[in-house]
């Protein structure tokens, strides 16, 4: 399970640059009014605490000699001071932890709503729990800047430069002496923080990995059970968890050491400025009150400098995540809707075409799932596709609904290039009934109703009945209002099929599409169902995918597939009397029925 996504991993680049935070801007561009007003509220608190020191400094020179009058207004202008500090800060928290929070909602929706609809050829290239982990875990990273570090690293410039400003004004031999070491602090920061930067992306990476690898198993729980893979899965798991934590502990040392380095160097200068200071209040060049003010200033730049050395590895970690959720948002998908879409021809009339299609799946790319493929599907004609596991039956579905396009020919709907119109549009065409039915963690009318969201309750249980599925949906717990469970895990593969099954007939469209649709009944519910297709078939445009060939005698015609071509056509009489592929299928199949009886 490991290898894929260290594969994965290592394949990707390790984060360039600080400056792809940029990438943020589209989402913070809709939000400039509140931004300005937490820069406002961030440069006040920055300009009030860096008043706070002169404010000291005047009582402390004062002290014992001012009326003292004249030192209550000092102290009440100090509480001033702090009170406007407290509603600054408050204030500023507030905006930009909401701005944060804004605009982290926002990216999680885009990602999410261009995830949504990527063709499932870009599935085939990275996992769902990899998505998932970068929907959540990088926009949590991302949320901590923009709520966070973002606005305490611009409060610790200012807090910085302006310090050091003032500490000049104070005394400018203090201030050479303190602040020398500054470009020797900045050195490590800059190289070290390289490091920091391209191990927090891998980190991130592996975490992703992680995560995909375990949606994975877990969603696959019983599988594992089944065949008693618990110590692989656990293994395989452990050797990625594993892979993420030696990242992170050597992303830890690296920053660990490189705060060493900046904490010794600044406050090396803090114990000389102390020293030169006593000095110079000893010799009266300046007063207690300024070197009170002047180690202040120190202090707080000092703590600027340590606070920014913090938060530039976390805008480092930040800067990765970035990255990793706009590869998602650029993403390229081989699918797309044309720029100018065909308008559709109303009411549809549901007549298929394939024209010479040879069409290769990009995880195969050197093999044809279907070569050379030309059928035609009259309005309302129900046709059976048959053939051996692997001869290109459900690709044919794949491409009816376009999921992919073919390398050469043409796909049309009513005459028109499936590639020429708006997917959503002609989707809404088409029903469903894939051979492993998709149940949503939701109630079963929902599931039902989720083929038509606008149905009534009555349409769905009508819809339930002529899908034979109303009387074993009635004796669940809640009835229709049962909750199923994540995947439908309340119920039977023949009960899932029937809700799918279900949801295609609420969606009254005028293309059916079944594949393998009764392949998990038992043969009571297989009539039912059989006879609840055979009049949902009527007047529609029906493609029956199906190894059983019981359920296909009826098709108007039958195509078979071999290798990806169609091998004979005809109706099942022809095919039986014709011999073949079909006739050999059909002995197989109704002799050893015969047998079994």
């Amino acid at each position: 399970m490991a290898d894929a996504p260290r594969q994965a991993v290592e394949d990707r680049a390790a984060s360039r640059r600080i400056g792809a935070l940029a990438a943020l801007w589209p989402f913070l561009r809709p939000y400039v009014g509140w931004l300005s007003l937490a820069l406002v509220a961030l440069v006040s608190t920055a300009m009030i605490s860096l008043v706070m020191p002169i404010a000291v400094r005047r009582v402390v020179d004062n002290f014992g000699q001012a009326p003292e009058q004249l030192l209550d207004s000092y102290f009440l202008a100090a509480i001033g001071i702090v009170a406007l500090l407290a509603v600054g800060t408050a204030l500023r928290y507030y905006l930009v932890t909401r701005l944060g929070e804004r605009v982290v909602a926002d990216i999680r929706k885009s990602v999410f709503d261009r995830m949504i609809g990527m063709s499932p050829a870009f599935y085939e290239r990275i996992m769902t729990g990899e998505v998932l982990s970068r929907i959540t875990t990088d926009t949590t990273l991302i949320l901590s800047v923009i709520g966070s570090s973002v606005s305490v690293a611009l409060r610790n410039v200012l807090i910085l430069f302006g310090g050091i400003a003032l500490m000049v004004w104070t005394s400018a031999k203090m201030a050479l002496l303190v602040l020398w070491p500054i470009p020797l602090i900045l050195l490590p920061i800059v190289l070290m923080g390289r490091s920091v930067r391209r191990l927090s992306k891998e980190n991130q990476d592996w975490i992703a990995a992680s995560s995909g690898g375990a949606s994975e198993q877990l969603l696959a729980a019983q599988t594992v059970q089944a065949f008693t893979h618990e110590g692989q899965s656990r293994a395989g798991f452990a050797e990625v968890t594993e892979r993420s934590f030696d990242v992170a502990r050597r992303r830890i040392r690296t920053r660990a050491i490189m705060t060493a380095i900046v904490i010794f160097m600044a406050f090396s200068g803090v114990v000389g400025f102390l020293w030169m200071g006593a000095n110079d209040v000893r010799d009266g060049t300046i007063t207690v009150g300024e070197l009170v003010q002047f180690l202040i200033y120190t202090v707080m730049v000092a703590g600027a400098v340590g606070a920014l050395t913090e938060i530039w590895g976390e805008l480092q970690r930040a800067a990765g995540a970035t990255e990793r959720l706009v590869e998602l948002l650029t993403a390229e998908d081989t699918v797309l809707d044309p720029a100018a879409p065909v308008a559709p021809a109303v009411p549809r009339r549901g007549e298929i075409e394939f024209d010479d299609v040879t069409f290769h799946y990009p995880s195969r790319p050197n093999v044809s799932a279907l070569d050379g493929v030309s059928l035609k599907v009259a309005p309302g004609e129900t046709v059976a596709l048959v053939g051996p596991s692997g001869a290109g039956k459900t690709t044919i579905i794949q491409l009816i609904l376009r999921f992919y396009d073919p390398q050469s020919g043409a796909v049309r709907l009513d005459g028109v290039d499936l590639r020429d119109l708006e997917r959503e549009e002609f989707r809404r065409s088409v029903a469903l009934v894939p051979q492993d039915p998709v149940i949503f963690a939701d109630t079963a009318r929902e599931n039902i109703r989720f083929g038509r969201p606008d149905a009534t309750d009555a349409e769905v249980e009508a819809a339930a009945r002529a899908a034979a599925a109303h009387d074993f949906l009635v004796e669940l717990p809640e009835g229709y209002d049962t909750y199923v469970g994540e995947r439908g895990v309340m119920l039977s593969g023949g009960q899932k099929q029937r809700i799918a099954i279900a949801r295609a007939i609420l969606r009254a469209a005028p293309v059916l599409l079944l594949d393998e649709a009764t392949s998990a009944l038992d043969a009571e519910s297989e009539r039912l169902v059989q006879q609840a297709v055979d009049g949902l078939a009527e007047g529609r445009t029906t493609l029956i995918v199906a190894h059983r060939l019981a359920t296909v005698k009826k098709a108007d015609r039958i195509f078979v597939f071999e290798a990806g071509r169609i091998v004979a056509t005809g109706t099942h009489d022809e095919l039986v009397a014709g011999g073949g592929l079909y006739a050999r299928l059909a002995r197989l199949q109704f002799t050893e029925g015969l047998a079994a009886e």
